[in-house]
């Protein structure tokens, strides 16, 4: 039996941290696709098509939202089954979750082709731009199943302390990504389909390397395409935990779906702008996204192992080395916003717009690592509801409140800016009282020690 990514004992730092770089690596090369993407086609295509991507990734992360909140769940039974030593119980989450992966991963390629053009209209999605984002959603979601199935591969080897494969798999299919890219989009002049096309072939070249890897895996966590099947009361456990974190990835998405549709009014540059700081946006959450998941693996493992001191001592350890992380990236970005967003778009416009909103956002990531943190050692404790409304409450109805009062008043881009800032900060807020308030950990230590006696 290998139990080389159990993470309920040794040095806790160094074995989150072990854990993270390659979960920071790997999302870093993750984003590099959209990224990579928007470099290429703003470049060689122009504004509009710059903004045509910009204008499908709101859309994008709706349909997916809701499947990568079961993703979630999945990761909290694998790894809990992990650090208790259930093996055969974990063998049978892994197979029903594949399976449900790609029933679903099928579902969304039918819903995301069909409902394009109407989800995009009612963005209000500038008709210069609709065309594009139109032929680039079609495309992306085309290959769907190759994104579910990959996501639900890795997050299963990362809930059993196997972050490093999925960053190779992500090296490679990133570095052919640029190379397709380019093939695609400035030589064969495909426009922003071809971006789309060589995102999709490159998620389905690194789904191929991660099933390939859990095929041959020397381990209980194999994956054999003959146990394929659902076993319902193990899913019904994910899915119990994994809703409460779809729908609020599902409601937070339509949220910003809305938010798009105010940047939408100020014009093609402004939502090119905006793609080009959202671009950064996602580079900063880097370290507050992988250390929330290294905390959410640790403490799922430790909780099934019952190390309840070790699971506060993970929290307090992902909590600052995720804040030193975000403050030394936001210094460098906030210092250098013009020269960051002119990567994307030479124009002044363009440039203008993106350093405003990145320069607001900068210095509040720190109240992210708070609320994510704590939502995630929260969600491995099965308490996944909390955080749901905790993020709704903050990133739907807060920050629509503000915008809806704002933005006819002052009608400025930078409103957009502020009201990320401002409701990050209120979900620290409220996370954090929950966490610190509701003696979550302590309940889960009276439960272990009732069941022992």
């Amino acid at each position: 039996m290998n139990n080389k990514g159990l993470m309920t004992s040794g040095n806790i730092y160094k074995r989150i941290i072990v854990f993270a770089i390659p979960l920071l690596l790997g999302n870093f090369f993750q984003l590099m696709y959209n990224t990579i993407d928007s470099v290429i086609v703003g470049n060689y295509v122009g504004k509009e098509a710059l903004a045509a991507v910009g204008a499908s990734a709101p859309v994008v992360n709706l349909l997916i939202a809701f499947f990568q909140g079961l993703a979630t769940g999945a990761g909290v039974i694998v790894s809990r089954y992990y650090g208790a030593k259930r093996h055969e119980e974990m063998s049978q989450a892994i197979h029903s979750f594949l399976l449900f992966a790609i029933l679903f991963g099928l579902f969304l390629s039918v819903l995301g082709i069909t409902m394009a053009p109407l989800f995009l209209r009612l963005m209000g999605t500038p008709a210069d731009v609709l065309p594009q984002a139109v032929a680039y959603l079609q495309v992306y979601f085309a290959g769907n199943i190759f994104v579910t199935v990959y996501n639900s591969s890795t997050g299963i080897l990362q809930a059993v302390g196997d972050s490093r494969h999925p960053l190779y798999f992500l090296i490679v299919s990133s570095f052919l990504n640029i190379i397709l890219d380019l093939v695609f989009v400035r030589y064969l002049r495909m426009g922003v389909a071809g971006a789309a096309w060589a995102t999709i072939v490159c998620q389905g070249i690194a789904m191929l390397m991660v099933i390939m890897v859990m095929m041959r895996a020397d381990g209980e966590y194999r994956l054999y395409l003959s146990k394929l099947r659902i076993n319902f009361g193990i899913l019904g456990e994910i899915v119990r935990i994994g809703i409460p974190a779809g729908v609020q990835g599902m409601v937070v998405s339509v949220s910003n779906v809305v938010v798009m549709s105010y940047i939408n009014t100020f014009g093609s540059a402004s939502i090119a702008g905006f793609s080009g700081a959202n671009k950064f946006d996602n580079f900063i959450g880097l370290p507050v996204n992988s250390f929330a998941l290294a905390a959410t693996t640790f403490c799922g493992q430790n909780l099934g192992a019952k190390e309840f001191e070790r699971v506060r001592q993970g929290i307090r350890a992902a909590l600052l080395m995720s804040c030193a992380t975000v403050i030394f990236m936001g210094v460098i970005v906030f210092a250098n916003a013009p020269l960051c967003i002119s990567m994307f778009s030479k124009d002044n416009e363009v440039i203008q717009a993106g350093a405003r909103l990145i320069r607001i956002m900068c210095p509040c990531y720190i109240f992210l690592c708070f609320h994510q943190i704590f939502s995630s050692a929260l969600r491995a404790s099965g308490h996944s509801s909390v955080p749901m409304a905790t993020s709704i409450l903050s990133f739907v109805v807060m920050r629509q409140i503000f915008l809806a009062l704002a933005m006819p008043v002052w009608h400025d881009i930078a409103l957009v800016g502020w009201c990320y800032s401002i409701t990050w900060a209120a979900a620290a807020v409220l996370t954090g009282t929950y966490y610190f308030r509701s003696h979550w950990l302590q309940k889960e230590e009276a439960r272990a020690y009732s069941h022992r006696i």
